[in-house]
């Protein structure tokens, strides 16, 4: 597949705001919430040795690197109205611009849970895709929605998606591709035509021109797209919230209906939660953006930045004992196996601390950094592209020395770290397991 070339924005879009502490956050931005809200009972809630502590000494205003994206449209009101939003012949304008300081690289609401109209059909191809013990199985689903002229008719809808349906239709096609072991291929490449299933490819090339991302077969949109809180909140709460407060549910499940869920299952809702939690990571980020190495509240900040990593890396210990007690299948470690192959499993968390911090892209083994974004959307690419630059000043520590420079190393130190501990939960999640899925209670 060809690597999406990495999106540039002009420097007069990424002018920055007036400085601040690492904590402070925009006045009147309502997806900062507090994090002692996360706190609340939620039925998902974290241990209390899990969360991300509050940080909150407000001096300056917050440094911002501007969203990127196209122009700002209103955003709906409940968490849940979308689902019950026509799918069909809803063909609003440009997607809002996103603000990573608001909700990470999370999408905006709450992800559409059920799809209406023709796309009904697709939503049943994926469930039926993830849950087939074998890659010939899921090429069986495709062939017979091709026989069928399923595939056509959804080709022919693709232009009415909103953006937030297409981003909802993108995950049930990535769900198909690598359930069926297309996962490196590109959709218009007249070799693909040769591996797959051709009125499929033009589906999916036909919604990667739609969300404007050719390579969004890999976890973030397989884990930030693919989740819903196992019950409606009674009030509308921020995105990020919802996330580390709620339990959550994966919407496609890679496990049988009545079965518990599987490894991979829990591994994308993993990765959705550390998503979540680490909001205070992509804020801290926003903050250093422009800092002078010696300014007096750069070793603040990164002193944060090493909490934060560290209460993301107990998270995902906490995660790790019920994903290695869930079962797996042969069919669903293939699926695992042919993401890390395509350098698609590295949370976007933790590439942003990675552009922070300028340890270097690392896939489940090597890689480059590039090679790593481009499974991202546009505007989180720009994001990263703007702090790479933006933190060039604060990654010259790394060749000084004095306190501030041993803060910095140990920043680094707690980002090899983390990476090392979310590897390990890969390998977990990879593991062969003694048997197939238990019966249903």
């Amino acid at each position: 597949m060809t690597p999406t070339p990495m999106t540039t924005t002009p420097d007069a879009r990424l002018a920055i705001r007036a400085r601040a502490t690492p904590e402070a956050s925009a006045p009147g931005t309502t997806a900062t919430a507090d994090p002692r809200d996360a706190t609340a009972g939620g039925a998902g809630g974290r241990p209390a040795a899990h969360r991300i502590p509050p940080a909150r000494t407000g001096a300056d205003p917050a440094v911002r690197i501007p969203a990127q994206g196209g122009p700002a449209v209103a955003t709906a009101g409940p968490a849940g109205a979308a689902d019950a939003a026509s799918t069909d012949g809803d063909a609003s304008g440009a997607p809002a611009a996103h603000d990573p300081c608001a909700h990470g690289f999370l999408p905006e609401r709450p992800p559409v849970r059920s799809m209406i109209g023709t796309w009904t059909r697709l939503d049943a191809m994926a469930r039926e895709a993830a849950v087939a013990p074998d890659r010939a199985s899921a090429l069986a689903v495709v062939e017979r929605a091709h026989r069928a002229d399923e595939l056509t008719a959804l080709r022919q809808r693709v232009s009415r998606l909103s953006p937030r349906n297409a981003e909802a239709a993108a995950m049930r096609v990535a769900v198909i591709a690598v359930s069926c072991g297309w996962s490196a291929l590109d959709p218009q490449a007249p070799a693909a035509r040769e591996v797959a299933n051709e009125a499929f490819l033009e589906l999916w090339a036909a919604i990667a021109h739609r969300i404007d991302h050719d390579q969004f077969v890999a976890l973030p949109t397989l884990a930030l797209h693919n989740w819903a809180p196992e019950r409606k909140p009674r009030r509308h709460i921020p995105i990020d919230q919802l996330a580390r407060t709620e339990q959550l549910v994966p919407i496609v499940r890679w496990a049988p209906e009545g079965q518990p869920l599987s490894r991979l299952d829990r591994l994308m809702l993993a990765a959705t939660r550390l998503e979540a939690h680490g909001i205070w990571l992509f804020r801290l980020a926003d903050t250093l953006a422009g800092r002078a190495p010696d300014d007096s509240s750069t070793q603040t900040a990164l002193r944060r930045l090493v909490r934060i990593q560290h209460a993301l890396r107990a998270q995902l210990h906490s995660e790790a004992a019920e994903l290695a007690a869930a079962p797996a299948t042969d069919q669903q470690r293939a699926v695992l196996g042919a993401l890390a192959e395509q350098g698609a499993l590295e949370p976007p968390v933790l590439q942003a601390a990675d552009a922070v911090l300028g340890i270097g892209g690392r896939r489940l083994g090597e890689g480059r950094r590039q090679h790593l974004r481009r499974h991202l959307p546009a505007q989180h690419r720009a994001w990263l592209s703007a702090m790479d630059r933006h933190c060039a000043p604060v990654r010259t520590l790394a060749h000084r020395g004095g306190p501030d420079a041993a803060v910095y190393r140990e920043a680094q130190e707690s980002l090899i770290a983390l990476r090392r501990t979310y590897t390990a939960l890969v390998h977990t999640a990879a593991a062969p397991t003694p048997g197939p899925f238990p019966e249903a209670a």
